[in-house]
């Protein structure tokens, strides 16, 4: 093991990177696992819950997205943005079920001022009420949007990179990779955990995966949550024709990860319905401390509770928020990100 492995740096590089995920799988997983260990407990693992709050008629076409507006030939229903006493009542049923945080998603290009803002904000006072964390993804937002959501209790945002700078275009045209990373120092600004991650899986090299990485790796402070996700291919999306990916791969994304990020957290997130129960428990070895439960993942499928429920039982792992060293505790998390160049 590298005498540096574990260290908190924010000078990457994308070689650096690369050369990490393409380690022999037995000394990336192993060395992951020796970070992970110092900078995590490595039996806790947070369950958290997912709910799509609006659904459908998203503006924006991104390539993966079965909520697009612009794929017509999707069959998804579209749903208005629900009730808040329904959500939080669905938040009262995930905490019943063992999830400590709960995401709310909503297919919208950007936030705007207006009833149902309020009407989020009030979704996000209730969860925080149940003692849950909160975690909306509601696309682009203004500071003055993150401001209130802050006041609100918000726990975290999401907002994924994707891919890569490089590769970007090729998965999404309506929206810039500059307008991303201004809505992600839009929530850094007001003291909000990013969560923030991307897809693999989408037709993108290995060096886009390790340049994606690199984004995350050199912002000061990284991301506290990182979701990674695996391409769930759904009919009538332009990616609907690509094959699943090896289990394998997501392993070796969840080693790199953890290795570049010692002390945030990774999660396990779409993709996990299609991996053996092996492959989530490497994941899991390799650096993965949280994973999101339930049937659908907005509108994707997930794995079911009673396979989650088998998980935990071989894994005799303790449910909850994934606990970190003092070392990782202390670090600084509340800076400006880096200077501005879905979810």
């Amino acid at each position: 093991m590298s005498r540096l492995d574990g260290v908190l740096r924010h000078d990457w590089t994308i070689d650096e990177i690369r050369a990490l995920h393409d380690l022999p799988l037995l000394e990336l997983v192993g060395r992951a696992n020796a970070v992970h260990r110092r900078h995590h407990d490595p039996n806790q693992v947070q369950k958290a819950s997912l709910l799509s709050i609006k659904t459908g008629g998203c503006p924006e076409n991104c390539a993966y997205c079965p909520q697009s507006a612009h794929h017509r030939e999707v069959e998804l229903d579209r749903d208005k943005l629900m009730n808040p006493a329904q959500v939080v009542a669905m938040a009262a049923t995930a905490q019943a079920a063992g999830a400590e945080r709960f995401c709310m998603g909503a297919a919208w290009r950007q936030v705007r001022d207006g009833a149902e803002f309020d009407a989020v904000l009030e979704m996000v006072r209730g969860v925080r009420g149940l003692g849950m964390e909160a975690c909306v993804t509601l696309g682009m937002l203004q500071p003055h949007h993150a401001a209130q959501l802050a006041e609100a209790g918000l726990t975290a945002y999401n907002h994924n990179l994707d891919t890569s700078p490089e590769y970007y275009p090729q998965i999404v045209g309506t929206r810039t990779y500059g307008e991303r990373l201004d809505t992600l120092a839009s929530v850094r600004s007001h003291g909000i955990d990013l969560c923030c991650g991307g897809i693999i899986g989408m037709g993108e090299s290995v060096r886009d995966r390790a340049s994606m990485l690199h984004v995350l790796a050199t912002m000061t402070p990284h991301p506290e949550s990182v979701p990674l996700n695996a391409l769930v291919a759904v009919a009538g999306t332009p990616l609907a024709d690509l094959p699943p990916i090896d289990g394998l791969e997501l392993v070796r994304m969840v080693a790199t990860t953890r290795l570049v990020m010692p002390a945030s957290t990774v999660r396990l997130s779409a993709g996990r319905s299609r991996l053996s129960r092996e492959a989530q428990i490497l994941c899991l070895v390799a650096g993965a401390n949280s994973l999101f439960y339930g049937d659908t993942l907005l509108t994707t499928p997930n794995a079911g509770l009673g396979e989650d429920g088998e998980l935990f039982a071989a894994l005799r792992a303790l449910p909850g928020a994934p606990e970190t060293t003092p070392a990782a505790a202390a670090r600084p998390r509340r800076t400006v990100l880096m200077a501005t160049a879905q979810a």
